[in-house]
C-alpha cells in the first residue's frame, strides 16, 4: 500500500506536488504563535498585518508551487514579497520561503544563471539602502552575513543540480553499456550458431558436387545439408526465442523451466554432425556432468562448436580429437587438429569466434588458449569454472 501511495503521488503533476509547501506557509502566516517567528532583516519596527501583508504572504508563498516549473518567476515573485515584507516591518512567517527558493532556483534553472546571480546581488543591494535608512540595529555586518546566507542557499541548489546531473549521465552511460553488451551478446550467439551450420552446409554442397555419379552418396551428403539447415533454424528459433520479452514467464511458449541453450550432453550430436560433412573427429567425454554447471554446459559447448567450424574452415578433412573432462567444479575442452587435411573448402571468416570465446570464458573466471599444435596443426584448450552464472 505504502509503494502504490508514493507511487500514485510521483505520478501527480510537479505542481500538485510542490502546492502542499507553499499552502503551509500561507497557513502558518496566519497563525497567531508564528507570526513572531519571521524573518527580520534591517531592524524596520513590526508592523500589524493589513490588505498589503495578505497580498505580501500571498506572493511569498503561492509562487512555491511553480517554482520547478517556473523556477526564475516564482524567484522574482517571492523576492517582491521578501522586499516588501521588510520594507514595511510585516516579518511574516512566508518569508522563510525565500532561502528555500533560492534552493530550488539553483536547482532547476537551467538557463541565464549567471544573469540571475547578478540581479539577485543587484536587488539585495537595493534593498539595503533603505532598510538602513528606516530600520535600527542593523549594521553593514548583518547585511553581509545575511548575503553570503543567501549564497549558501544559492550554491546549495547548484550543488543539487550537478549532482543530479551527475546522476542522469549516470544512468544513461550504464544504459548505453547495457544495450552494447547486449547487441554484443546476440551478435556473438547469431555467430555461434550461423557460423557453425552454414560451413558444415557449405563444405557439404561442395562435396556433393563430386558425387553426382554415386546418387546413393549424393543423397546422403544432400540429406545432411537439409538436416543441418533445420538445425540452424531450430538453434536460431531458440535464440529468437531469448529475445522475446516473455520469455521465461510462462506466457512466450516456453514454459519456466524449459531449457532453451545447448547443453555439454549435446556434443556429440554436434560431432556427429561435424563427421558427417566430412570431418573424422575422435570424440572421447570423461566424468559425470554436475546437476548445476550455471554457464559452463552452454560456453563449453560453444568452444567445441567454433573449434570444430574452424576445422572445418581451414583443417578440412584433417583428423580431429574432441576431448571434454567434466570435473567436481569445472570442465575442461581440448579439441585440436593434426593438420593434414586442405583449406580448399575454406569459407572466409571474421575472426571474431576465438575472441568470442575468450571473452565468453575469462567472464566466468576461466582460462582459454588457441595456437598451433605440436604436429602443425591446431589446438583449442578451455578450463571454464562449474557452477557460477553468467
Amino acid at each position: 500500500m505504502q509503494k502504490r501511495l508514493r507511487g500514485a503521488w510521483y505520478r501527480l503533476d510537479v505542481v500538485v506536488r510542490d502546492l502542499p509547501f507553499g499552502l503551509l506557509l500561507l497557513t502558518g502566516s496566519f497563525v497567531p504563535a508564528l507570526r513572531e517567528n519571521g524573518t527580520v532583516l534591517g531592524g524596520v519596527p513590526d508592523r500589524q498585518h493589513d490588505v498589503l501583508a495578505v497580498v505580501v504572504i500571498l506572493l511569498e508563498s503561492l509562487p512555491l508551487a511553480v517554482r520547478r516549473r517556473l523556477p526564475a518567476l516564482s524567484l522574482a515573485l517571492v523576492s517582491c514579497g521578501f522586499a516588501i515584507d521588510q520594507l514595511r516591518g510585516y516579518h511574516t512567517f512566508a518569508a522563510t520561503a525565500m532561502p528555500v527558493m533560492l534552493v530550488s532556483t539553483g536547482s532547476h534553472l537551467e538557463r541565464h544563471r549567471r544573469i540571475c546571480v547578478f540581479g539577485l546581488t543587484a536587488a539585495y543591494v537595493a534593498l539595503v539602502v533603505p532598510l538602513s535608512r528606516v530600520g535600527h540595529g542593523e549594521d553593514v555586518t548583518g547585511f553581509v552575513t545575511f548575503y553570503l546566507a543567501l549564497c549558501l542557499a544559492w550554491g546549495t541548489g547548484g550543488w543539487l543540480r550537478t549532482t543530479r546531473r551527475a546522476e542522469a549521465e549516470r544512468r544513461r552511460r550504464i544504459a548505453v553499456e547495457t544495450r552494447t553488451a547486449e547487441r554484443t551478446r546476440i551478435a556473438r550467439e547469431l555467430h555461434d550458431v550461423v557460423t557453425h551450420h552454414v560451413t558444415a552446409m557449405v563444405v557439404q554442397a561442395e562435396a556433393a558436387r563430386y558425387l553426382t555419379a554415386a546418387p546413393e552418396r549424393l543423397e546422403e551428403s544432400l540429406s545432411a545439408v537439409s538436416d543441418t539447415g533445420r538445425r540452424a533454424i531450430t538453434d536460431l528459433r531458440h535464440l529468437l526465442d531469448l529475445l522475446n520479452p516473455d520469455h521465461g514467464t510462462g506466457s512466450g511458449g516456453d514454459g519456466p523451466g524449459e531449457r532453451r541453450s545447448p547443453a555439454v550432453g549435446r556434443l556429440l550430436t554436434l560431432v556427429e554432425q561435424t563427421r558427417r560433412a566430412g570431418q573424422p573427429v575422435a570424440f572421447t567425454e570423461e566424468g559425470t556432468p554436475p546437476v548445476s554447471t550455471g554457464s559452463a554446459d552452454l560456453v563449453a559447448y560453444r568452444v567445441v562448436q567454433e573449434a570444430l567450424t574452424n576445422a572445418l574452415k581451414y583443417a578440412h578433412g584433417s583428423r580431429t580429437s574432441v576431448t571434454v573432462r567434466h570435473g567436481e567444479r569445472e570442465i575442461t575442452v581440448e579439441v585440436s587438429t593434426d593438420g593434414t587435411g586442405s583449406r580448399a573448402a575454406a569459407v572466409g571468416g571474421s575472426g571474431r569466434g576465438l575472441a568470442g570465446l575468450r571473452e565468453r570464458v575469462d567472464v566466468l573466471g576461466g582460462d582459454f588458449s588457441a595456437g598451433a599444435g605440436a604436429g602443425g596443426g591446431f589446438v583449442v584448450r578451455a578450463r571454464i569454472p562449474a557452477g557460477s552464472r553468467s
